[in-house]
């Protein structure tokens, strides 16, 4: 169940506005019944509805406000372009935003320094300053493991648009980013005090804030790993929390370059985040799932610790 962007209202089939991208409950829904922004970047070249009256729709002449931007783009951004699948769909936007950082990641590898790439894609503890590795760390991972990157895309292509759909995107963004951003920040934060440096980057803290939501809202959710052993999603969340504290607490050394503590920062706002929307929105979640992939949540990396 999510809230609609005009009148606030708790409603549990969502309306996701291709045009704008906001939620929006059933009296709203319509893009003439809300402020719908997305209206403004209207264009109609060959006149096709050209009212004879209203010069805004006469060969997409109109003075929007929003045109003077989005015309300079070379691509349409608009609801019919080859962009409209991500309006309102911040699950797979962030899905190829990771890939496109993995990408550049891959050229300044190549082409940069290491100072570069560090101050660039690094969330480190002897430049924590550098506020914009906050995020771009979160939307980077270890290319010298691959399962890194795909083990976290799994968990957030097949639990993220679950979450997206009770909440809704714009919440589910601000989960995300935050999510990751202070688990990033906590397992520096934790690697100072216990005398060493580090360097943290991945999605992981978000992926297991997403899964800790899902655990609240349905614990018994039915999570068929490599599509054949069923498995409910509360184990599988308690897991991950045990192997992480037992990792962070010393009790096993090492940890293979796993930032356990980011994980359990992610799992612990999750679950926070997970209660609350089940207290005020009386959510409920599907009774089974199915996906596979490399271990789960950063797969056999995880958040990686450099």
């Amino acid at each position: 169940m999510a809230k609609c962007d005009v009148c606030g209202k708790d409603e549990s089939m969502p309306y996701n506005c291709r045009h704008c991208g906001g939620t929006f409950c059933a009296d709203h829904r319509l893009p003439e019944n809300h402020d719908c922004t997305g209206l403004q970047d209207w264009n109609d070249p060959q006149g096709v509805f050209d009212s004879g009256f209203d010069e805004s729709v006469n060969g997409g002449g109109g003075t929007s406000k929003a045109s003077s931007l989005a015309d300079k783009i070379p691509i349409n951004t608009g609801a019919g372009g080859p962009l409209a699948y991500f309006r309102g769909n911040m699950t797979y936007t962030f899905l190829a935003l990771i890939w496109l950082t993995f990408l550049a990641q891959l050229v300044v590898e190549l082409f940069g320094s290491r100072s570069l790439y560090e101050s660039l894609f690094l969330l480190t503890s002897w430049n924590v300053e550098y506020v914009w590795t906050w995020v771009t760390s979160i939307f980077s991972h270890s290319t010298n493991n691959l399962m890194h990157i795909v083990g976290n895309s799994i968990v957030i292509f097949f639990f993220g648009p679950l979450v997206e759909r009770y909440v809704g995107s714009r919440d589910f963004a601000i989960l995300f980013v935050v999510s990751g951003v202070l688990a990033g920040l906590s397992q520096v934060a934790i690697s100072v005090f216990q005398g060493y440096p580090t360097a943290v980057l991945g999605a992981s803290g978000a992926a297991l804030a997403i899964l800790g939501v899902l655990t609240v809202l349905n614990p018994d959710l039915k999570v068929y790993l490599y599509f054949i052993l069923p498995v409910p999603i509360w184990l599988l969340t308690a897991g991950y929390a045990l192997i992480s504290i037992t990792f962070l607490s010393g009790v096993i050394g090492g940890g293979g370059g796993i930032a356990h503590g980011a994980h359990l920062v992610g799992l612990v706002i999750g679950l926070a985040y997970g209660q609350y929307i089940k207290q005020n929105r009386n959510v409920s979640a599907p009774n089974r799932l199915e996906f596979g992939g490399g271990g789960g949540p950063g797969g056999p990396g995880g958040r990686r610790r450099f």
